[in-house]
């Protein structure tokens, strides 16, 4: 039986129920997320990307997910890599950034590495400074103010350096959002780091994880990612959670002293590599 990739840009009811279940039936197996959780919600939501589809009759098998247009970005469900994908897709675009999951370092073209670092829980909480404030986001009051110093502090980085507010409300929509898992700390009125926690209520272990978390460069260098780091962990042992992870640049030294010392340690890599038309 011929089995293919097509291309869509809207996935079908019937389409999008077949790779949810794939999705769902890949994290079990893998017993980790199959997708990026910006791509898994798109298909979530149902929302018009690049999607493509490797059927078996009129049975999905395979997934991907390209986002981006000269430039493009790509991931397969479960993380992997497709050649004939691969060829596909860069009919279509110049370059192509293609992220594997948990890789086992055989590709040459790797231009960025993301680590998963784990920790258990509890850790030792570092005070909050005399002249700061620690307390819950405000959703629709806190939002400009939060969007200036999470994207000052990510200048540079490719995802976390250019939120909108349309960003943040969309993820204030979810279903696993929790707004006393999301701590701002204040000097002075103005918001100069913040730790936002997110609990994975439906994996079997139910851990936790430090969703993003930032000091506003004017603030750096008095030790408020430790406090906020080591807040937002407490409050994922208050919910009754075990383990916490958190996703850094392998190049990310600095962050990754942090992290280490406060007993973090790698559990696996993921690699992004790059492909450009002959």
């Amino acid at each position: 039986m011929d089995i293919s990739w097509q291309r869509t840009m809207a996935l079908s009811a019937p389409e999008r129920l077949q790779v949810l279940n794939l999705i769902n039936r890949t994290e079990a197996n893998l017993g980790r997320e199959a997708l990026d959780e910006t791509r898994r919600r798109t298909v979530v939501h149902g929302w018009r990307g690049e999607h493509w589809l490797r059927c078996e009759g009129s049975e999905v098998v395979q997934y991907a997910l390209v986002q981006g247009q000269e430039h493009a970005t790509l991931e397969m469900c479960g993380g992997g890599f497709d050649s004939t994908l691969l060829d596909l897709v860069l009919e279509e675009h110049e370059v192509v950034d293609w992220w594997t999951r948990d890789s086992d370092g055989s590709f040459e073209n790797v231009v960025r590495t993301l680590q998963l670092m784990t920790i258990n829980l509890p850790v030792p909480v570092a005070d909050v400074p005399a002249d700061a404030v620690v307390r819950n986001f405000d959703a629709g009051i806190d939002d400009a103010a939060w969007l200036a110093q999470n994207n000052a502090a990510f200048a540079d980085h490719p995802e976390q350096g250019a939120w909108r507010l349309d960003d943040l409300e969309e993820r204030i929509r979810e279903p696993w959002f929790d707004p006393s898992g999301f701590l701002v700390l204040e000097i002075d009125g103005r918001i100069a780091a913040s730790c936002w926690t997110k609990v994975h209520e439906l994996h079997p272990e139910r851990f936790g994880e430090i969703y993003v978390i930032s000091v506003d460069p004017a603030f750096q260098g008095r030790g408020l990612g430790r406090v906020m780091l080591t807040r937002g962990l407490q409050y994922l042992r208050q919910r009754g959670v075990h383990r916490a992870v958190l996703f850094v640049d392998a190049d990310n030294l600095s962050a990754q002293s942090l992290y280490r010392s406060l007993g973090f340690s790698v559990e696996r890599e993921d690699q992004l590599l790059r492909f450009a038309r002959d």
